[in-house]
């Protein structure tokens, strides 16, 4: 909920359009800041009367239109809330997106995701565990392999020494040991 109605703004501006009144009289009147009527005032002078109507739609800004805004803002010589009715914002927003620029330069600036991450749906995480059950399967029939063929080669080399053993007698390295 805003703080003041369309229609009181609507109603200041007009009155100080009619009446010639200065913000500063209507300030007194009303008994709130100067800078709310002289902001409205404003805003209705650039942008229209009805631009001082409650949006009903949360608007997203790009990257480059916010650093475009910053670089407007530093480059001429107009008050923040002067840029803000020119560009149909709020003042605190160019704000913000000039501290987040000095901080974090133009990657700041880039909408981020907001809340908490979605769950991962059953469906996917079963997929996920089927997939890592494959890929592990696969590993493991490699290495069965692998072990096999080392097995292979052992048995090899076994029979390979077995039939020199038979066919040249035992080497005269084995008679010296004994």
């Amino acid at each position: 909920m805003t703080k003041y109605s369309s229609e009181f703004k609507v109603k200041l501006v007009r009155e100080w359009a009619t009446d010639g009144l200065s913000s500063y009289q209507l300030a007194k009147k009303y008994h709130l800041s100067h800078h709310y009527i002289q902001y409205w005032i404003e805003q209705a002078r650039l942008q229209g009367i009805t631009s001082l109507q409650h949006r009903r739609v949360k608007r997203t800004f790009s990257a480059d239109f916010k650093l475009s805004v910053i670089n407007y803002y530093q480059t001429h010589e107009e008050s923040m809330a002067m840029v803000a009715a020119k560009y149909d914002l709020l003042p605190n927003q160019i704000s913000h997106w000039k501290r987040d620029f000095h901080q974090g330069g133009y990657q700041a600036l880039k909408p981020h995701p907001k809340g908490r991450p979605p769950k991962a749906k059953k469906k996917n995480r079963k997929a996920l565990k089927k997939q890592v059950n494959k890929n592990e399967i696969e590993r493991l029939k490699e290495e069965l392999a692998q072990t096999k063929q080392e097995l292979y080669d052992v048995k090899m080399d076994r029979d390979i020494l077995k039939k020199s053993l038979a066919l040249f007698g035992p080497s005269k390295l084995d008679k010296k040991h004994k």
